[in-house]
C-alpha cells in the first residue's frame, strides 16, 4: 500500500502551482475568480480546506459551486450552482466597487516585477504581433478587490522586465504608486507560478521569491524570468501536495474533461 501511495503522489509542476495557489485562500474570503488556473485554484480551495469560501464570477454568479471547471464566465454550470445571479452592473458597482470582494484571483499573459499585467497586445497596440484576449473585468478587479493573487506559468515571454501594455495596474513602478493614484486596496499580494511563490517586498513592492517548489533551484527561476530575480533571505520549500489535494484536483479535471467532451 505504501508503494502505491508513493506512486500516486507523483505530481506535475502545474498541479503544484494550482494546489499552492489554492492554499492562499480561506473560508471567509469573497473571491472574484478568473477563468483557467485561477478558477481551478479557487475551486480546489472550496473542495478542500475552505468549504465556506464565496466564489464570484464576472457574469454575476455569486456563491457558485460548480461540479466542473467552467470554460468561460458564461458557462451554465456557474449560474446553475450559484446562490444568486445579479446583473453585471450590480456585480461591479455594488460588490466590487463597494469593497465586498476580499480577493481577486487573476491570470496573466505578461507580468512585470511589480505585478502589472498585460492581457491586451504584444507589440504596438495599432499593429500588434499578437492580440490577446483582453482585460474583461480584470482592470477593475485589480484596482478594487482587497488583494490580488496571480497565478501563471513562468517563461521569458510571460515574465518580462517591461510589459508592452498596461491592462491591469499592479504596483506601477513600486513603492507608493498605488496610493498616488488614489487606490486604497492592497494590490498584488502573491504570485504563484509553476516554480515558486512570490510576494511583494514590503517597501519597494517588487516581487520577491519566498518559496521554491520541491525540486526547483534558484537558477531555474532566474532562467525563466526576464528580470533580475530577488530571493527572500529566508526563502523555503513549498510543502508538497497532499494525497487528498491531488485526488480532489485530478477528480475535478476528470469530471471537467468528461463534461466537455464533444460527441
Amino acid at each position: 500500500m505504501a508503494v502505491n501511495l508513493a506512486q500516486e503522489k507523483n505530481y506535475t509542476a502545474d498541479e503544484m502551482m494550482i494546489i499552492a495557489a489554492s492554499r492562499m485562500l480561506k473560508s471567509d474570503d469573497v473571491c472574484f475568480v478568473g477563468i483557467g488556473a485561477p478558477s481551478a485554484a479557487c475551486n480546489i480551495a472550496r473542495l478542500t480546506h475552505a468549504p465556506d469560501i464565496t466564489l464570484i464570477y464576472e457574469s454575476g454568479t455569486i456563491g457558485t459551486a460548480p461540479d466542473v471547471l467552467p470554460l468561460s464566465i458564461g458557462d451554465g454550470e456557474l449560474c446553475d450552482t450559484a446562490l444568486t445571479t445579479v446583473s453585471v452592473p450590480e456585480m461591479f458597482r455594488y460588490w466590487l466597487q463597494g469593497g465586498r470582494i476580499t480577493i481577486g484571483f487573476l491570470g496573466a499573459a505578461q507580468i512585470d516585477k511589480f505585478g502589472n499585467i498585460n492581457t491586451t497586445v504584444i507589440g504596438s497596440y495599432d499593429s500588434p504581433k499578437t492580440r490577446l484576449p483582453g482585460g474583461g473585468g480584470a482592470p477593475e478587479i485589480a484596482s478594487q478587490a482587497g488583494q490580488i493573487y496571480i497565478t501563471m506559468k513562468q517563461s521569458l515571454r510571460s515574465m518580462v522586465n517591461e510589459i508592452e501594455f498596461f491592462t491591469s495596474f499592479g504596483h506601477g513602478k513600486g513603492y507608493d504608486d498605488r496610493q498616488k493614484l488614489g487606490l486604497k486596496t492592497t494590490g498584488p499580494a502573491a504570485l504563484i507560478t509553476d516554480l515558486a511563490i512570490w510576494k511583494p517586498d514590503p517597501l519597494s513592492k517588487e516581487f520577491t521569491v519566498t518559496h521554491l517548489h520541491p525540486g526547483v533551484v534558484p537558477e531555474d527561476v532566474q532562467a525563466n524570468c526576464g528580470w533580475q530575480v530577488k530571493f527572500s533571505e529566508t526563502f523555503s520549500t513549498t510543502p508538497e501536495p497532499s494525497l487528498d489535494e491531488l485526488k480532489v484536483l485530478r477528480d475535478l479535471y476528470k469530471r471537467t474533461e468528461e463534461a466537455h467532451k464533444t460527441s
